[in-house]
């Protein structure tokens, strides 16, 4: 019997069943193996997935097999016993059985092709990623290494001992503490006692991989358990040390919360968007850095300014692109903007609110609201409530003005006109002083933005074309 969470990979007619049927006229093999498998028997079913298979042919030959099949094929993965096929939209990764292992200090793997399944199966990550489907003659679960008990019990566990795993390839250890966070898994202790063990091998892994793996689990439903493993292993040391400083920042003395729990749980409440969750995640790592000890108190005074710089400089080593560190950084530079207007705000204050957020403010709104874990329910409704203002504040301002647009009512071209000046820092500067006053005092007129010009040049000595 067929569990039905399985039936939509081996339909008779479905793109595995006909791929494998052609695998098998050509006298080879063909299993689906990987994430469609595993979500397939935990109910997490997504017809439109990618799919993965291995198989005992050669790169060569796959590509032979399904070059007539697919809409398209794609090699660059063929050196790692990989070809691509693209059927319909849906991509099709069709991968020689193999083992992968790192070698000494090496960061590219060093890849051996194998005749046998369970050989492959055993270099596989955890033992819920190393079942394989069988798909012809009869469907099939081929499971030597006991995921589908992991699965059940929600533990991920390597197919080896976790020492031969772990060192065969690093990234792993990251990548247990990736499906902590997605699947909602516990780690098993011995690949736990591993990852302590062997925790400095990560450096030989590639910053753009150790990237990638952290921005899927920043991303998962379980965020909170992941960060909490990284620290208390210990992995975050070796590419993340800002996380595990926030850890020394508990002061019994002052009765000051630990800022590792206060971050966990302010990525662990925002919405599950990559820039949001990298900013809440870094949006307290100048803390370390800024603490101050007063009179029965301690401060972190300017540790937005100083973390803004720290989570650029990270961003950058771990390869993220251009755009996201902006964004992330920028996010962490105004988190605490909100909470300097507790007189209330003004039109002037919301304006240059609007204006420095830019198209973050939306983002960055979620993130102020998630940075209150205070349990004391009054604090927290009083800040909660300065926020709803501010956003109140937002919605009146943009009914009256063009808020998301703010610029003066004139040109530099006109200003150039006006002043009788070429391009340059003179200019600029008029640019500016009208801008001041657009954030300042609101919508004016062009005639108005002529005799704000007119008396700053006069203040300045300069004289006016015409005057």
């Amino acid at each position: 019997m067929i569990p039905a969470r399985i039936e939509h990979l081996v339909r008779a007619d479905g793109p595995a069943v006909l791929l494998a049927r052609r695998f098998e006229d050509a006298g080879h093999a063909l299993y689906l193996v990987g994430g469609s498998v595993r979500d397939a028997m935990l109910g997490r079913t997504d017809p439109d997935t990618d799919l993965d298979y291995t198989t005992d042919a050669r790169p060569g030959r796959i590509e032979e097999i399904v070059g007539e099949w697919a809409d398209s094929v794609f090699t660059i993965g063929a050196q790692f016993g990989t070809i691509g096929a693209i059927l319909a939209g849906v991509t099709h990764e069709i991968t020689t059985f193999r083992s992968e292992i790192y070698r000494d200090e090496s960061r590219k793997p060093v890849v051996s092709f194998s005749d046998d399944l369970e050989t492959d199966l055993s270099r596989r990550d955890f033992a819920v990623n190393a079942m394989a489907l069988r798909l012809l003659p009869e469907p099939e679960m081929i499971d030597p290494y006991g995921g589908l008990g992991d699965l059940a019990a929600g533990v991920l566990r390597t197919p080896l001992d976790p020492g031969i795993s772990f060192g065969d390839d690093p990234l792993r250890m990251l990548r247990l503490f990736r499906f902590v966070s997605t699947l909602g898994f516990t780690a098993d202790p011995e690949a736990l006692a591993a990852v302590m063990a062997m925790r400095e091998r990560l450096a030989i892994v590639s910053p753009e991989r150790i990237r990638d793996e952290l921005s899927r689990l920043m991303v998962g439903e379980h965020v909170a358990a992941a960060l909490e493993g990284l620290a208390a292993s210990g992995l975050s040391e070796e590419f993340l040390p800002e996380l595990s400083a926030l850890a020394t920042q508990h002061d019994p003395l002052h009765r000051h919360k630990d800022v590792l729990a206060h971050t966990i749980a302010v990525v662990a409440k925002s919405p599950p968007d990559l820039v949001v969750r990298l900013a809440a995640l870094f949006h307290d790592i100048g803390k370390p850095e800024t603490r101050e000890f007063g009179k029965g108190t301690v401060t972190f005074h300017h540790h937005e300014v100083v973390g803004a710089r720290m989570t650029r400089a990270r961003m950058k080593d771990l390869r993220f692109s251009k755009d996201e560190v902006e964004q992330v950084s920028r996010l962490v530079y105004l988190h605490m903007r909100p909470h300097t207007f507790k007189m209330g705000w003004t039109d002037r204050a919301v304006r240059r609110y609007v204006r420095d957020a830019g198209p973050l403010l939306e983002p960055l709104n979620a993130l102020v609201r998630c940075d209150v874990t205070t349990r004391n329910e009054k604090r927290e409704r009083v800040i909660l409530r300065r926020i709803d203002e501010l956003e109140e504040r937002i919605d009146d301002l943009r009914q009256r003005e063009e808020l998301d647009a703010i610029r003066p009512p004139i040109d530099g071209n006109r200003v150039m006109a006006f002043l009788g000046a070429p391009p340059g820092p003179l200019i600029g500067r008029a640019m500016d002083m009208l801008l001041e006053y657009r954030l300042d005092e609101g919508p004016y007129s062009e005639e108005e933005a002529l005799g704000l010009l007119r008396a700053w040049a006069a203040s300045e000595g300069i004289e006016v074309a015409g005057e």
